[in-house]
């Protein structure tokens, strides 16, 4: 802290109670207002990205811890006292782990005044999804028979974010094993979503993005099974990325690599704003000689990404029984006119019978072994009693002959896509048919309906990358996300595309009113 900043700061209180951390630091406090009007003067300006200290993005806190203009610690207390405020309504953050990051923030603050920097995200919080392994931090993943399990070590990608600087605030609610579309289960509850109290955030990465989107914390490491960062994304308004299958090793998770469904599941940053999937995303990518299905694929820049020179093509309905709202509809058209007025020509084309073929083997593959692949996961684990919303015996199973012929079906089908594709280098389409809906009473899982095709589990099929981000709003008040997919491994393409849209008027971000 720089001399001349530091003499305007209140002196420190390192022993400050909670009450007195949510008095000191929350949202009316004088040392916070302070601290945003420094972030309001250094940092570069940007009309999409707020000065705020709780909503403004990770780069922008990691360059002010960096020019000294800001603590690591100031930033920790900042934030904790923010989930103090919010989480007894959302139940996002379910294990926190304060004390272990404020001593965290004082031993970045040192090195930081012996000119000594971890990496890009030196002293900068963030939560970290319960399904992840934390060294010493109870990593349940939302299954009793882990409910007081402690890992010995980092997942990779974790050890990745914490070796760049980043400091762990606590562990954020998920569904039992991450396989459900709804964040409750029986050790923790359900999460709700900051935009209306009493909604879902989605799932299974609700309870991180429910604390980005409400200002608990920068940024969080989400999983992506079917639609596990894309859905909350769009349910929560913030920006999320489903990587490249491929891209970052799932070591340390509690579905981790392996097996059939192994394309499936992938791991990927999850933010307020884009510019924080463009830092994060790097990061955590590359082989760690553990994951076998990891490639090292250079990484290429969204920033040299010629937004003016490719191909764009879009779709609203994809041919589900479920029809998008009016809402999401024009969401979408919002989208693709800010391409067009960039010169850039848009398409018109669903490849529906594509996507009720991908849909139909999926459902199909994921009950051909009469789930027994998710009975080995609760065997491991030593869990007994699981959440109703996730199903062990509904659903049919095949035997050999027809398990290989439906992999079979499902190769060609990716096959398909990447003819369909080929002259595109952009889709534009739904996160969802609509917005975060109301916790039911008693939730439950229930089956695919026949007929009835999600926006976001196609490119789990396809193992292609895309990002979500706000584009709309519901007349409830709830965001409303588009999905930005592209070629694979092309996830510059999807970030910088991402980035003009949410840098444009009415796009975006927007700070809950809820919470």
């Amino acid at each position: 802290m720089s001399t001349a900043l530091s003499s305007s700061l209140p002196a420190p209180t390192t022993r400050s109670s909670r009450r007195n951390f949510i008095r000191r630091f929350g949202a009316g406090g004088t040392t916070l207002a302070w601290l945003t009007q420094v972030l309001r003067a250094e940092t570069p300006a940007n009309p999409a990205i707020p000065s705020d200290l709780l909503f403004t993005s990770t780069k922008r806190l990691a360059a002010l811890i960096k020019a000294k203009s800001l603590s690591s610690t100031e930033l920790v207390k900042a934030t904790i006292a923010r989930i103090e405020q919010v989480n007894p309504a959302l139940n996002a953050v379910v294990f926190p782990v304060f004390e272990r990051a404020l001593q965290e923030a004082a031993r970045a603050d040192e090195a930081q005044a012996k000119g000594l920097l971890m990496g890009p995200l030196h002293g900068v919080p963030c939560t970290i999804k319960d399904s992840h392994e934390v060294q010493g931090v109870r990593s349940t993943g939302g299954t009793l028979g882990r409910k007081d399990f402690l890992p010995a070590r980092d997942a990779t990608y974790v050890a990745r974010v914490r070796k760049a600087g980043a400091i762990i605030l606590g562990k954020t609610n998920t569904p039992e094993l991450t396989l459900s579309g709804q964040t409750t289960n029986l050790i923790y509850g359900k999460t709700h979503n900051p935009y209306k109290l009493g909604y879902q955030p989605g799932g299974s990465t609700g309870g991180g993005a429910a604390i980005i989107a409400a200002g608990g914390s920068p940024f969080d490491l989400g999983t992506d099974f079917g639609g596990s960062i894309r859905g909350p994304s769009h349910f929560c308004g913030i920006a999320g990325i489903k990587p490249q299958f491929g891209r970052v090793p799932r070591t340390g998770h509690i579905v981790d690599f392996g097996g059939y469904f192994d394309p499936f599941q992938v791991i990927g940053p999850m933010a307020r704003w884009v510019e924080d999937l463009t830092l994060l995303l790097p990061l955590i990518s590359g082989p760690d000689g553990i994951d076998a299905a990891i490639a090292p694929v250079p990484w290429s820049e969204p920033g040299k990404v010629d937004l003016k020179s490719i191909k764009v093509v879009m779709y609203i309905e994809n041919g589900s029984e479920k029809a998008c709202t009016p809402e999401t509809a024009a969401a979408v058209k919002r989208t693709a006119a800010l391409f067009t007025a960039l010169g850039v020509t848009v398409i018109e084309d669903c490849p529906k019978a594509l996507i009720k073929e991908s849909q139909e083997l999926r459902n199909a593959l994921s009950t051909a072994d009469g789930r027994a692949w998710t009975k080995r996961l609760l065997k491991k684990y030593g869990t007994s009693q699981i959440s109703p919303v996730i199903s062990l015996t509904d659903q049919p199973q095949c035997d050999t002959a027809e398990f290989a012929r439906l992999a079979q079906e499902m190769d060609l089908n990716r096959t398909k896509f990447l003819q369909w594709i080929k002259p595109y280098d952009l889709l534009i389409c739904p996160a969802n048919a609509g917005p975060a809906e109301p916790w039911p009473v008693e939730p439950r899982w229930t089956p695919p309906a026949r007929g009835n095709y999600g926006y976001t589990a196609t490119f789990n099929n396809t193992g292609w990358p895309g990002t979500v981000v706000r584009a709309g709003t519901s007349p409830e008040g709830l965001p409303i996300g588009v999905q930005l997919i592209t070629k694979p491994w092309r996830e510059d393409v999807s970030l910088a595309a991402a980035a003009f849209v949410e840098a444009s008027p009415g796009f975006g971000f927007q700070k809950p009113t809820a919470v």
